[in-house]
């Protein structure tokens, strides 16, 4: 009798299996460089993505529905990107991917998502990944040639007009420099030097004893991100040059100041977001409850580990995709698409978002601040 009992418990228990719908849940697909040589970016992002998935499915989900992450770590690696973003669509399913912690690494998904029909929303800072606009791929950090229009902006108020450049030769410092010598042709900014170094150089002496040595330069830009800056403003003190040193938003941390030495950083300037100045920002700006917001949750995720402007980077994507799943009719790629690109007055620790047909950045120049590193932090440059 039991064996009967049991029997027809199990037939039940099949039954009510076939007959029961399982529960529904998005996928979200997310490709960063949590390790390798860009992982003081992917790290933050990495811990952002996961802490705002569970804090979504804490408050109920999406329409009811969990949402689930996929995220795989390229180690900064291209081909990796591509492989992995290849795997979660055809693999994985997702719906929507965020992520591209580099240039290179976002250049390498857009083509996948392009070609899919998946979009994307891009943690990285290069013009090309937005201009010409691609229908499925946006991005959440300013552009490479926005930073050299804040910077020589600066530089102009200060009464700079000479500058040597020195530039990494990876797909962001090139990217950078390109922008920067387009810009400067149009923003009275004359470039009396132009050096390059690369990715796995360790110092770069040979090339600011070039800079310092031509007549009449008045300050210096550095294009770049990773080590290389790190390692230019380290040289640059060592050598004792007093010049303004400049450097791009791609390092936009506090590791950057650790890297180089707060001492050495000291009079740094570069343009960043209002993240790294939550506390300074006036109480009316609409980006300081935002901010500080992140923040707190951030910080107790990571263990007391500071926010930097590349967790704020994937904080907005976040924002910006699961804003466009609960507005989108459905969780289709194509409709979550529609649903990006109508984003508007969307504020968040980088910038306000205004998406459009003709702009998948959303931000323009205000957005940006002027910093300066000062005493071992961060100050805004009025």
């Amino acid at each position: 009798m039991k064996r009967i009992v049991t029997g027809a418990f199990a037939l039940a228990l099949v039954a009510t299996a076939a007959t029961t719908p399982a529960l529904a849940e998005i996928k979200i697909g997310a490709v960063v460089s949590e390790t390798g040589p860009a992982s003081s970016l992917g790290d933050p992002e990495a811990k952002t993505i996961r802490m705002m998935v569970e804090e979504l499915n804490a408050k109920g989900g999406i329409k009811g529905e969990k949402a689930k992450l996929v995220l795989y770590d390229d180690g900064g690696d291209p081909s990796k990107a591509k492989t992995f973003a290849t795997r979660l669509v055809e693999d994985d399913g997702v719906v929507a991917m965020v992520g591209g912690t580099t240039t290179g690494t976002s250049l390498a998904i857009l083509a996948v998502a392009e070609e899919s029909k998946v979009p994307f929303i891009s943690l990285a800072g290069a013009i090309e990944i937005i201009d010409p606009v691609k229908p499925f791929t946006f991005k959440t950090p300013h552009t490479d040639r926005m930073a050299c229009q804040k910077i020589f902006d600066d530089m102009k108020a200060r009464g700079l007009t000479k500058i040597g450049l020195i530039s990494g030769t990876d797909g962001f410092g090139a990217s950078m420099r390109a922008q920067c010598i387009a810009v400067a042709k149009t923003s009275g900014i004359e470039i009396v030097a132009d050096e390059t170094y690369g990715p796995k150089d360790a110092d770069m002496t040979p090339q600011l004893t070039n800079i310092r040595n031509k007549p009449g330069i008045q300050a210096v830009l550095n294009t770049g991100f990773g080590q290389g800056p790190a390692t230019i403003t380290r040289n640059y003190a060592q050598l004792g040059i007093t010049l303004p040193l400049y450097q791009s938003h791609g390092v936009a941390s506090n590791a950057f100041i650790e890297l180089s030495g707060a001492k050495n950083a000291e009079g740094v300037r570069l343009p960043g977001t209002a993240l790294l100045v939550g506390e300074l920002l006036d109480p009316k700006d609409p980006q300081k409850n935002v901010v500080l917001a992140y923040k707190a949750s951030f910080e107790k995720v990571a263990g007391g580990a500071p926010v930097s402007t590349f967790g704020g980077y994937a904080h907005d994507a976040m924002r910006i995709l699961t804003e466009a799943l609960a507005k989108a009719p459905s969780a289709k790629p194509a409709a979550i698409r529609d649903a990006i690109e109508g984003t508007t007055g969307l504020v968040g620790t980088t910038g306000t978002y205004n998406y459009s047909k003709t702009d998948h950045l959303g931000l323009d120049l205000s957005a940006f601040r002027m910093l300066e590193i000062s005493n071992g932090g961060w100050k805004l440059v009025k």
